[in-house]
């Protein structure tokens, strides 16, 4: 039966320690006998205090079950199959352990077969007196928090202006404002809700033929005709699934200490864009990247998509250079913990790990029987821990998931001559290596040997593309069942080696989810994880998930901590329409699109963006919906939408294995790093196809917030700063982007007020005015005039100055309010490389690159 603490854990965990520990007599044994055989003959070279040799550690007792590098070093009641025992009598020299002192003696050998023979006793961490039970504060909070407590769908309530909502949604807006007596504001102008649509929902600007006939044909229907192309383009999969992968904490990298490439990692990303387009219902959308390895499917294409999904366990941060295998799979449990219960749950479940949660009922004995789930679970990341490594040194490509059809053997011919290229460059590196020559400095400052050592791994980089079961598709990162299926044991203060009782494979106890099921013994628990995630009788999670659709559509969500639900976040603005929206969700089909749809057509959404001293004085922050709070566009969608107004963004991504990441590490500012940028600044693809890797982020989208690729990401950053409008003057791609807009301009025949007004429908999604087409003509104009062959463009600043930012003010004015925030950017220090080749193409780049810098298209309102 699924575990449930109760009042009576305080006698429960007691019990658990009683059945589990050794008896005195086998600790003494130990203690007399034992330790000091680990201690004296083996504790120099298999040690927390060195680097452990073979990947073992002796000193703690997991480090002996989980053995090193050869499997298990002891396996309890069973000498024989000890590896321990099998080395101090081995008959070969190399083998015989230990190395540094005399074999060990007949008694010594005997008393750790007796030892092992007799359970291989353990002493236990004492145990705290308070670990796990249920205080006064646990029960209270699980009663009254409003998140914890079960879904009731309430009926719309009754308000004075039936006129003005369109939907049920509407009522509960419009009751809340009745009662604040702040009317709404008029509805938005149809070009406007347009632009809004059509970035929401896809991330991109209206096409002009789009805005035109929208314009020729408000209406409703219209409207309605529009939200539902949307809903069916490629593209909608493209910005809604970005939303997931920051939730998910996607990178195509390992992140810290030693950033190793997840090289494939663009198919779990590819996976999310297709079940997102598709609708996979959300439910099971989480249950297949939970435990998409256990469900079942009809044909090995299925069976393929479905291991695809676990990616999303696979491929977080990892520390490659934790030196003990017990200490980084810890972590990289803690880490899926809090991946899966913050995506899903909205809560901080890993503050357990070391103690109780201080804050929400969720006692440490909750997270590891959760962890308990993820210890049964095997990490085919393809990456391995190792101290001291280079680039592939942590790559295992056998670690790797193996995807449905066989993979045939690489050209034989191929494959010698590209491991004859590696045994050369290796030779030549091993030469070099820690030389005086090798490390006297070159030419660029960095060590001769360097280019020795980037070319060893560079034929290694090949020669594993060759051979690499997943570079040719046929794997994936992702997870599977481990080989041993168990419980695990609390570890004292969080440390990996202090083990205490161990706890049974469970859930959360902050809240009731009737009907879920329990554990299956013979199985990690993950399946049963994702359908009590994924219960409608789970309280949270709908809840969750309608409230960060309405954060992306309304610019921040009815429960404003959109990744914490639990007591020290915020409580929503609208009770009632968050829980009728958790229930519709699920009443829907848990169908994304029919969420989305359905909040869209809403005449809350619809409303225009004006706002009123006396509302903006009353809620500055609208948390009424009074009207609809302008956003600014992610990073992503501003680059997007410069390659989509010139008419560069290309429709599709090129093939990914074309362009797949090399396993080389890629250190900070080192030469892979700025390869891969190099080729990122050159791509015409939409931003999401860009490379991912965590701390190597594409230049053209730095200056705008990207996501943290470390942590779910449910809400990003959104600073206005300077130095965003200063990107635009010297940013490659920008001016890359508007040179390429200007010579196209320079070619056209029309007059150019045309041009101007086709320059605002592209960028801005309206007509100019009168007054903005005069203002552009005197500008090209005078430009123009005064231009010089090889000048610093050096006007431009003066545009770009001239233009609003969000609260408008212009960027001239922010600087002299406070000089310490402008950014220290030298304002002529423009890129000589992408230089405009005469005085109309100059005239024209500069002004396209201050429509760009302006709040009206970095805005969406």
């Amino acid at each position: 039966m699924h575990r449930r603490l109760s009042l009576a854990l305080a006698l429960y965990l007691p019990a658990i320690a009683r059945a589990t520990a050794p008896d005195p007599a086998d600790l003494e044994f130990f203690e007399k006998k034992v330790r000091p055989i680990l201690s004296e003959h083996c504790y120099g070279c298999h040690s927390a205090d060195t680097k452990a040799a073979g990947d073992l550690r002796v000193d703690d007792f997991n480090g002996l079950l989980n053995g090193g590098n050869n499997g298990p070093a002891v396996v309890p009641g069973d000498p024989e199959k000890s590896l321990l025992i099998q080395r101090i009598i081995h008959k070969e020299d190399r083998l015989l352990m230990p190395k540094e002192s005399a074999p060990l003696s007949e008694a010594q050998i005997a008393d750790l077969r007796t030892w092992i023979s007799r359970g291989a006793a353990w002493p236990f961490e004492k145990i705290p007196e308070d670990l796990g039970k249920v205080t006064a504060k646990y029960e209270k909070l699980r009663k009254t928090h409003w998140a914890w407590q079960p879904l009731v769908k309430p009926s719309a309530p009754i308000v004075g202006d039936p006129s003005w909502p369109k939907g049920e949604i509407d009522h509960f807006v419009l009751a809340k404002l009745e009662k604040e007596k702040l009317p709404p504001v008029k509805d938005a102008d149809p070009v406007t809700l347009l632009r809004r649509l059509t970035f929401d929902l896809t991330g991109l600007p209206p096409a002009p033929e789009t805005i035109e006939a929208f314009a020729k044909d408000p209406s409703p229907a219209a409207y309605e005709r529009e939200v539902d192309r949307l809903l069916g383009s490629p593209a909608f999969g493209e910005r809604w699934g970005r939303h997931w992968l920051d939730v998910a904490r996607y990178g195509e990298s390992t992140g810290p200490s030693r950033n190793i490439p997840y090289p494939h990692a663009w198919k779990y990303r590819d996976y999310v864009l297709d079940a997102v387009n598709r609708d996979i219902p959300f439910d099971r959308f989480i249950q297949e990247q939970i435990a998409g390895d256990l469900l079942p499917a009809g044909n090995n294409d299925e069976r393929d998509r479905l291991l695809t999904a676990t990616g999303f366990l696979a491929l977080g941060v990892k520390d490659v250079n934790q030196r003990f295998k017990v200490r980084f799979q810890m972590d990289n449990v803690d880490e899926k913990i809090d991946t899966v219960t913050r995506s899903t749950l909205g809560l901080t479940v890993s503050c357990a790990r070391c103690h109780d949660h201080k804050f929400d009922p969720v006692p440490i004995t909750d997270y590891y029987s959760l962890a308990g789930i993820f210890t049964s679970t095997e990490d085919g990341a393809g990456v391995r821990n190792k101290m001291g490594g280079g680039g592939l040194d942590y790559y295992d490509s056998k670690n790797l998931i193996r995807l449905s059809t066989e993979m045939p053997p690489p050209p034989a011919e191929e494959v010698a001559a590209l491991e004859a290229k590696v045994a050369e460059t290796k030779k030549e590196w091993d030469e070099i290596r820690g030389t005086p020559r090798g490390l006297k400095p070159g030419k660029n400052g960095q060590p001769t040997q360097r280019p020795f050592r980037l070319r060893y791994e560079r034929a290694q980089a090949d020669l594993l593309a060759l051979t690499d079961p997943a570079a040719r598709g046929y794997a994936v990162h992702g997870v599977r069942e481990a080989p041993k299926i168990a419980d695990t044991q609390v570890r004292i203060r969080g440390e990996a080696e202090r083990l205490g009782p161990e706890v049974p494979r469970g859930f959360l106890t902050a809240f009731e989810v009737p009907g879920a099921p329990s554990v299956n013994p013979s199985q990690s628990g993950r399946l049963e994880l994702a359908k009590w995630i994924t219960s409608p009788q789970n309280p949270l999670t709908p809840r969750v998930i309608v409230n960060r659709a309405w954060l992306h559509l309304f610019g921040q969500g009815l429960v404003r901590t959109v990744d914490n639900f639990g007591t020290t976040g915020d409580q929503p603005s609208h009770p009632e329409l968050l829980d009728y929206l958790a229930s519709r969700f699920i009443e829907e089909g848990w169908s994304t699109k029919k969420l989305v749809r359905e909040l869209v057509l809403t005449r809350t959404y619809q409303l225009g963006s004006d706002a009123p001293e006396a509302h903006e004085l009353k809620d500055p922050s609208n948390r009424f919906l009074w009207r609809h709070s302008p956003r600014r566009m992610a990073t992503e969608e501003i680059r997007d939408a410069i390659l989509a107004s010139n008419g560069q963004l290309h429709p599709t991504a090129e093939d990914p294995a074309v362009k797949k990441l090399r396993m080389i590490e890629m250190r900070d500012n080192g030469q892979e790093a700025k390869g891969v940028q190099d080729q990122a600044d050159r791509e015409l693809a939409r931003s999401i196809y860009l490379p991912q890797l965590r701390g190597v982020i594409p230049k053209a989208l730095e200056a705008f917030d990207p996501v943290s690729q470390t942590l779910v990401t449910g809400q990003r950053d959104a600073t206005t700063v300077p130095g965003q409008a200063l990107f635009f003057l010297n940013s490659a791609f920008v001016r890359g982007q508007a040179l390429s807009f200007a010579t196209a301009l320079k070619s056209d025949t029309r007059p150019q007020e045309e041009k101007v007004r086709d320059l605002h429908l592209r960028i801005f999604s309206r007509d100019a005015s009168p007054s903005e087409i005069a203002r552009a003509k005197d500008y090209l104009t005078s430009y123009a005039s005064g231009w010089e062959p090889d000048s610093d463009e050096t006007s431009a600043p003066q545009t770009v100055l001239a233009s609003n930012t969000q609260d408008g003010g212009n960027v001239a004015d922010a600087a002299q309010a406070n000089p310490d925030d402008m950014p220290r950017t030298d304002l002529t220090a423009v890129d000589k490389k992408v230089t405009a080749p005469d005085a109309e193409s100059a005239a024209w780049m500069t002004y396209i690159q201050a429509l760009y810098a302006s709040a009206e298209f970095r805005f969406v309102r």
